[in-house]
């Protein structure tokens, strides 16, 4: 049976770790460093199990001993934002504790794939990505299918039709520079620009863009974790899987989009070795524009990281 590791038992790990278990893709180990917290959530989410009817196991711990061998590794570590707080104010707080986090991981686990979930979401992956060593392949964020997922969701309300009717695709970076792309978005197979006027387009955008925030505002203390651990457990199933699935993740780019050296949400093909492909759109000329500035961005601040 694979192994996936949750590191961090607050609400986005601990939702992440019952959504993989109730899809039964693998064994959970569910560490914290708070005594006690990941063994409780651990006993209570095995309790489930009978009526949930899924036979893989759950353990909770606070020793990086009991994380080894890991397929996969989901780093939730680290401090949420609070209202008024951009992802980027996190940026020092965060990397310190995903630097720790990923030392151990990979001592344990070198043949894992990590998915980073820790804001700033970008930037934590590129931290992740050096300090473990691993192949830039096995190393990626998850943002683009919550953004995504979130875009889907506000244009069902705005136009009332299911959810299920519509797809959307963004890119670029996790938050003010997301790239949402308007031609790709369809409702029924129509394009959603044959839908809505252009001020509606900008207000879906926009609102996309700072969903996060939100709900951070909504909530005042906390931030959102049902919608992330839900694209946390697609992108697992694709893994563990080798479902070879495109799907929107911050993925390093060589090259594509004109783009090369940096952590980036782009559409990649997921399976057992991790990012297999980055599949390449047809982008116009702002939507290019628009990603070549977000990953100009990105570099900038990876490069004030002290490693």
């Amino acid at each position: 049976m694979a192994k996936v590791t949750v590191v961090g038992a607050g609400f986005v790990g601990s939702t992440t770790a019952m959504r993989i278990l109730q899809r039964g893709l693998a064994d959970v180990c569910l560490i914290d460093v708070v005594e006690g917290l990941p063994q409780g959530l651990a006993l209570d989410l095995a309790q489930s199990g009978p009526i949930e009817r899924f036979e893989v196991s759950i353990t909770g711990t606070n020793d990086y001993k009991d994380t080894a061998g890991s397929h996969v590794v989901v780093i939730t570590a680290g401090f949420p934002r609070g209202p008024g707080m951009s992802r980027m104010d996190l940026l020092t707080k965060n990397a310190a504790v995903v630097s720790e986090v990923t030392r151990r991981i990979a001592e344990g686990s070198p043949g894992a794939s990590i998915i980073m979930v820790t804001n700033p979401l970008d930037e934590m992956t590129y931290l992740a990505s050096e300090v473990s060593g691993f192949p830039r392949s096995r190393v990626m964020g998850m943002a683009g299918i919550l953004d995504s997922a979130r875009l889907a969701a506000f244009i069902a309300t705005e136009l009332k039709v299911s959810p299920l009717s519509v797809e959307a695709m963004t890119l670029g970076s996790h938050g003010e520079q997301m790239v949402p792309l308007a031609r790709q978005a369809t409702v029924d197979g129509k394009p959603l620009a044959d839908l809505v006027d252009a001020a509606a387009l900008e207000r879906l955008f926009k609102r996309t863009q700072s969903a996060g925030a939100e709900i951070v505002g909504l909530l005042k203390k906390g931030s959102a974790y049902y919608a992330p651990s839900s694209a946390v457990a697609r992108m697992t199933n694709a893994i563990l899987g080798d479902t070879k699935e495109v799907l929107p993740v911050s993925a390093w780019v060589s090259g594509e989009f004109g783009i090369s050296d940096v952590y980036l949400g782009v559409p990649a093909r997921l399976g057992r070795r991790g990012v297999e492909e980055i599949v390449t759109l047809e982008l116009d000329g702002a939507e290019l524009e628009q990603l070549q500035i977000a990953a100009s961005a990105i570099k900038s601040r990876c490069a004030d990281l002290r490693l």
